[in-house]
């Protein structure tokens, strides 16, 4: 799972612009289970179990990952651009990205701090005064190589550090993704549908037409959530904590989950001996604020893992609770087959 997780970092694709995530997944599920892809352009598996389930099951997970989108070339060859999917000023500038099918290598530039006054000097520049450098001198040597509406994606290795850290842009949500290409390729024990979605970072705009075709009587939404572990925040604020195993939700901004599918998952993951934790702070928000109100309703958990610095090209993930996130996923989609 982790090489997995590896290989679909290591991949581009924001919002909209999700072929060469889909293409990869494809490549990797064709010959294991049936599939198709909707209109929207999710990626929608089925695979056979041991079993028939008495309820019908789909997993979830994002193939979008935050970026930015090039909205204009200027004169002198600059390209200003704005975000695809909620992305903090402070962590964009001086960053090294990718613009465009071209793959042209570019920075995010700012005024030089020694010219900043003022307010300039205490605020976060905001995104519309950035620009990226792609080292072109002129507009029309830039429109050579680029064109308004190419996406442009962070530049970051995948790194394994520390104890059982990992490091790298696009774990939310690759790593949802890289669970169900694991479970699919294991023997399942009941037939299970698995729903690899588009346009989550802009709208969560891909649940809603899956569950449409899919029509599932459970969903388990595989996520990243925000990990505020760090120095400086109170235990309080922190969210959730790495190392202490996969984090399931009882409220966000958009979904209020299931009462009894929230204390399910806990006693679950206790007679399984799993790591588990809630999610502190009602905050962000998931596919499965789409999923949960589609079609007649759906009895729908979100399963995240702990992850900090999210929506930046230096997300920083635990293996310990990637596999806590890997073991209740399948529990709990075992458990929904025949509730």
């Amino acid at each position: 799972m982790l090489n997995e997780l590896k290989n679909l970092c290591l991949i581009d694709g924001t919002s909209g612009d999700e072929g060469r995530v889909r293409e990869y997944i494809i490549s990797k599920i064709k010959d294991k289970c049936e599939y198709s892809v909707d209109p929207m352009g999710n990626v929608l598996a089925f695979k056979k179990g041991k079993a028939q389930p008495k309820n019908k099951v789909m997993l979830s997970a994002h193939m979008d990952e935050v970026g930015f989108i090039v909205t204009y070339i200027c004169d002198n060859g600059f390209l200003k651009f704005t975000n695809v999917g909620g992305i903090d000023s402070k962590v964009v500038v001086g960053r090294a990205v990718r613009v465009g099918e071209n793959n042209i290598n570019g920075v995010i530039g700012n005024k030089a701090v020694h010219l900043c006054h003022g307010d300039d000097e205490k605020t976060a520049p905001k995104l519309d005064k950035l620009y990226i450098d792609i080292g072109a001198s002129s507009k029309e040597e830039a429109e050579k190589y680029v064109s308004i509406g190419d996406s442009v994606h962070f530049i970051s290795d995948f790194v394994e550090f520390g104890e059982d850290k990992i490091k790298a842009k696009a774990i939310d949500d690759r790593f949802g993704c890289a669970i169900m290409l694991s479970m699919i390729d294991s023997d399942l024990e009941y037939d299970t549908h698995f729903a690899f979605l588009v346009q989550e970072e802009v709208g969560c705009r891909g649940g809603s037409a899956a569950v449409f075709t899919i029509r599932p009587d459970y969903a388990i939404v595989l996520e990243a959530t925000t990990a505020s572990d760090i120095s400086g925040v109170s235990d309080e604020d922190r969210v959730c904590v790495q190392g202490k195993g996969a984090v399931v939700s009882f409220m966000d901004r958009s979904t209020v989950y299931n009462r009894d599918m929230f204390k399910g998952a806990f006693a679950l993951a206790k007679e399984k001996n799993i790591p588990i934790q809630p999610k502190t702070t009602v905050a962000g928000g998931n596919d499965a604020s789409a999923i949960h109100k589609a079609c007649s309703g759906v009895y729908t958990i979100a399963v995240s893992l702990p992850c900090r610095y999210i929506h930046s090209g230096t997300s920083v993930g635990d293996k310990k609770d990637m596999q806590a996130c890997y073991d209740l996923s399948v529990a709990l989609s075992q458990e929904y087959a025949n509730a």
